[in-house]
């Protein structure tokens, strides 16, 4: 018989959660309310992937992303007093990561002609998920600014991922419906 690992630890049944680096905090605190959106951000680009084709650019580009939000989180689940125990690009977001997205935004970019209008979400399965996913980490920018410290790259990060999903949501579906304005209803 192989040991296993029991998920539940009862330590939060009294309504904290434990922090990266130690300590623990009401999770309904601001640390715990920004890593658990960005952790919602992670899992609506993990249903965005699941529709991708296996290996493609885009399963690729979402695996590195979500890798790098593993890191995100740990940032964002850490006392500023135990900083100095994270480590660049394992558990603190870097300016080299931001960079990366940056570049990432550019090579897609150049691979489609982008809407000049506010398009409307929803043409293909994927599209529809990923701007779900930005919506989600736009939610977790606004979050995780209750919680950074001076200097910190997660809001960065955040920002351009949320352009990234943008950016992959038009790339994945090829051409954007856009909006245009509803006609008015006469007297």
């Amino acid at each position: 018989m192989a040991n296993t690992i029991k998920i539940y630890t009862r330590k939060g049944d009294d309504g904290t959660t434990g922090l990266y680096g130690g300590g623990r905090v009401p999770k309904d605190s601001a640390a715990p309310e920004a890593y658990g959106t960005v952790d919602e951000a992670q899992a609506a680009l993990g249903v965005a992937r699941s529709l991708a084709e296996r290996g493609g650019d885009l399963d690729r580009i979402l695996i590195g992303i979500e890798r790098d939000l593993w890191a995100l989180m740990a940032e964002l689940a850490t006392e500023h007093d135990k900083a100095h125990k994270l480590v660049d690009g394992t558990s603190r977001v870097t300016a080299e990561m931001v960079a990366a997205l940056e570049a990432t935004i550019d090579d897609v970019t150049a691979r489609f002609e982008q809407p000049t209008e506010f398009v409307v979400p929803g043409e293909t399965q994927v599209s529809a998920h990923l701007d779900v996913a930005r919506t989600v980490v736009r939610r977790a920018e606004r979050r995780s600014m209750a919680v950074v410290a001076e200097g910190s790259q997660v809001v960065p990060y955040l920002n351009r991922l949320s352009d990234l999903c943008w950016t992959l949501a038009r790339w994945s579906e090829g051409v954007s419906i856009i909006t245009k304005t509803l006609p008015t209803k006469e007297a």
